[in-house]
């Protein structure tokens, strides 16, 4: 905080006195964190140096501890195994001794990890006996490549033991790891321990034990070890064994000690380090209070100065910001009251005042009714302003409450007034704030706008034709009419199903192609260029058809869009339909009727030269009877054959004439047998004449059909005639030979109930096309030249006349990609109860 010595301030008490208060309000709470924060650290401090202390001295007792149940155990070890020399030694039988001694010894071995090994040796430097066996406990002590190291540190070992006459120690030996354990160490430390025995002053044998310095460590109590970490190291500060591989922090206090275990013994140090002490919640938490509170203090006070500096700066803010709202509220065209709780004005803008063309002074202080209210609405206008004005109003009305006001000079303008509350610095309402914004123009252009889109809606919703208008962007529907909406629903799907394409978008390019895509460039007759009518059909529940056109639009916002019109010509194509079959029905009737003209024509016609041919055919065949045996056998069957089928030419040409007429066929039980071979007969000789063949396959004991064999007849002859032109068509002259013959079979159809019979011309031709079989029994159709397309029509009508069926089917290859030929199949119902009968 500055303080500049001006006179003025010199010459005012009052401002150094502030100074002053300042300067002690703000310096005294900050000497006073400085001096705690001090004392806490010192006391801190203390706190941390005695609990090293306290570590350091519980740290040297647990060595002390470790260190003593070592000595303790080698001292009773060594006890135990001279006892046991001595015992073995004086024993007169030492064979019966040696079980004795081995169980004492393999009891000490699994009592004392540290053991890995007990053997007697020999005067003559040779193992009598171990305890437990080589091969069964250290197996791996004693492998080939450790035998040799340990064989001769116990060598040097016993050497020194028969000079000093009394126990003695090895070296360390580091053996390597041993990769038969799951989890190998990186070595494994082993020392021998020699006691000699003696009796009578000659030495009967040493015992050998063989020590781990792995094993030592397992002689601290576990609960030391999960504190501490134990180290055996060697003169050399060699690392013989560890208690963990736990690390041990950076400052972690430490504390080694000699480990004397007798004469003769090797030097052995050991080590005990500290583990990352537990946390101490309290201190820590200590600590963070006191920092925290002197953070939180200083952060205060240092808040406290910022927070001065903050209020001086808005209060000039303030004043600048109150005259800049004064500058708004007079320069804008809007409207501006306010009202207290009991709804008197206490505020008025320039702007309402010359909207009114009352002052200020004038206006505040008034309560409902207000001068500016019109006389007739005061009632109305009184109740609508007791139920806005109210502590529970609701949210603002965003859309603001129409009405009107009156000036001083009696005019009325249209207004519309939005009211919100009044909400002080605690929350709560001490008034409401209205304005109020001229809307008489806007309002007048919104009537005449709205007049006007009615007029426009109302001609488009009674249109009998369908009007969208669809984005070329997005495809979205801009707008539909009553007609559209009815029949697509309120989406763009069908428009587009009626412009059939997803988006118009092609037509806008293919426009501004035509001018350098060039938007401004564009005439109002390259946008509103309409389209050619379409008749579209909609395929659906019912089918529509729809007369289409469409053209560009400029949409409102700018972009384009396409607007289409389709009027509903369903009724007009069913007419132009029923108009169309009428007129084909009126043809084929009057060709049916020419046809029966004709058929009756040539009955009579063709009649009178059948039956003079049948009768000179008979005249001839009379004059023969005087003449020649010989001569008479090769004649007279070919005359009455020439005359029988001159009378069947005649039979046949009277029933077609009558099947014209539609009589009904002159039936009878025949043999279908005897048909197929009368119409086997008549072909072949067309047959033979272009190289082909005809087969027939009958099934034998068929039943007799009730038909009229003529007319069946002629249904055979037509099928297998057709069946040869196909050959014949598909095949050259020269390769007819080997051509496949015409195949007709008869037989019972059992798939069907009941049984008919059925009959199949089957040829091996090219088969006929998809188009055709469709088509090919309709009358005057026909794919010859000089085919009249009434043979398969006949055929099926005399077919359906006998409550029969007849239809084609087309053979495929192997691969199924080319037609083999093409099967003609009659079915013919069976009277059964007249085949009973002749049965």
């Amino acid at each position: 905080m500055k303080f500049k010595a001006t006179p003025s301030n010199l010459l005012n008490p009052a401002k150094w006195l502030r100074r002053i208060r300042g300067f002690r309000l703000v310096y005294t709470p900050l000497l006073a964190i400085i001096i705690f924060t001090a004392v806490m650290g010192v006391i801190l401090g203390t706190l941390h140096l005695q609990e090293k202390n306290q570590q350091e001295a519980s740290l040297y007792r647990e060595l002390a501890f470790a260190k003593q149940r070592i000595q303790l155990r080698f001292e009773n070890n060594t006890d135990s195994f001279i006892a046991i020399n001595r015992e073995f030694a004086a024993s007169i039988d030492q064979d019966k001794y040696k079980k004795n001694a081995f169980e004492q010894i393999e009891n000490i071995s699994q009592k004392n990890p540290e053991i890995a090994q007990a053997i007697w040796v020999n005067n003559d430097s040779t193992v009598q006996w171990s305890v437990p066996p080589i091969n069964h406990k250290a197996d791996y002590l004693f492998k080939s490549k450790n035998n040799s190291t340990l064989s001769k540190e116990l060598y040097k070992t016993l050497e020194l033991s028969k000079v000093t006459n009394r126990p003695a120690f090895s070296q360390y030996v580091d053996l390597p790891p041993n990769t038969d354990e799951p989890i190998a160490r990186e070595k494994m430390s082993v020392f021998w321990q020699v006691i000699p025995s003696y009796s009578g002053g000659e030495s009967m044998g040493t015992l050998a034990i063989l020590y781990t310095a792995q094993g030592l460590l397992d002689i601290i109590p576990g609960e030391l070890k999960s504190q501490y970490r134990f180290s055996l190291l060697a003169d050399n500060d060699q690392l013989l064994a560890i208690s963990s591989d736990r690390n041990i922090p950076k400052r972690a206090l430490s504390n080694q000690t000699n480990l004397d275990m007798g004469v003769l013994s090797p030097n052995l140090t050991l080590r005990i380090d500290t583990y990352p002490p537990p946390t101490n919640l309290t201190f820590r938490m200590l600590i963070g209070v006191v920092l925290g509170l002197s953070v939180f203090v200083i952060w205060s006070l240092w808040s406290v100065l910022k927070q001065m500096q903050v209020r001086q700066e808005a209060e000039a803010n303030l004043r600048t910001e109150t005259s800049f709202r004064n500058a708004m509220e007079n320069s804008t065209p809007v409207g501006i009251r306010a009202h207290n709780m009991e709804k008197s004005i206490t505020y008025v803008n320039r702007a309402f005042c010359e909207m009114t063309g009352w002052s200020a002074k004038e206006l505040i202080g008034l309560k409902p009714p207000f001068p500016f209210w019109p006389q007739d609405r005061i009632p109305e206008i009184t109740e609508k302003i007791n139920r806005v004005l109210q502590p529970s109003f609701g949210p603002q009305n965003k859309a603001g409450i129409e009405g009107a006001i009156y000036r001083r000079d009696g005019t009325q303008i249209q207004t519309r007034t939005f009211v919100a509350p009044l909400i002080n610095e605690k929350g709560h309402q001490t008034g409401w704030v209205t304005s109020l914004i001229d809307i008489s123009e806007p309002k007048r252009i919104r009537e005449e706008l709205a007049a006007t889109q009615d007029r426009f809606v109302t001609v488009l919703e009674g249109l009998d034709a369908a009007v969208s208008v669809v984005s070329i962007e997005s495809g979205d529907l801009l707008f539909a009419n009553r007609f559209y909406r009815e029949r697509f629903g309120d989406n763009s799907q069908g428009h587009l199903d009626l412009a059939g394409e997803e988006v118009p978008q092609h037509a806008v390019d293919k426009i501004l192609e035509e001018h350098d895509n060039q938007i401004s460039t564009l005439s109002p007759s390259s946008l509103y260029q309409e389209s050619d009518s379409e008749e579209v059909q909609l395929l659906g529940e019912t089918s529509k058809w729809y007369e289409v056109r469409r053209r560009l639009v400029p949409w409102v916002d700018g972009h384009m869009a396409e607007l289409l019109i389709a009027t509903d010509i369903t009724l007009r194509k069913e007419a132009d339909d029923i108009a169309r079959q009428q007129e084909e029905r009126m043809q084929f009737t009057s060709r049916l009727t020419t046809m029966g003209e004709m058929a009756s024509s040539l009955a009579h016609e063709l009649n009178q030269p059948l039956s003079a041919i049948s009768n000179y055919c008979m005249g001839v065949a009379k004059r023969l009877q005087g003449l020649d045996p010989a001569l008479k056998k090769e004649i007279l069957p070919a005359l009455e054959k020439a005359s029988e089928q001159a009378h069947r030419a005649g039979t046949i040409i009277q029933r077609i004439r009558s099947f014209v007429k539609r009589s009904e066929p002159q039936r009878k039980y025949c043999s279908i047998a005897d048909i197929i071979h009368d119409a086997v007969g008549l072909v072949e000789i067309e047959a033979h004449r272009h190289r082909l063949s005809i087969t027939s396959h009958i099934e034998e004991h068929l039943p007799e059909v009730n038909l009229d064999p003529v007319l069946i007849l002629q249904v055979l002859v037509n099928l297998l005639k057709n069946g040869l032109d196909s050959i014949r068509e598909s095949l050259p002259l020269t390769s007819r030979w080997s051509a496949p013959p015409v195949n007709i079979s008869a037989n019972l159809d059992t798939s069907t109930f009941p049984a008919m019979l059925r009959i199949d011309v089957t040829d091996s031709g090219s088969g006929i096309d998809e188009s055709v079989i469709e088509r090919m029994f309709e009358p005057f159709f026909s794919t010859k030249q000089d085919g009249m397309g009434m043979g398969l029509n006949i055929c099926r009508s005399i077919i359906e006349s006998h409550h029969g069926r007849l239809w084609a089917k087309n053979h495929m290859d192997t691969e199924h990609t080319k037609l083999t030929g093409c099967t003609f199949t009659i079915l013919l119902p069976i009277d059964y109860s007249n085949s009973v009968e002749n049965v």
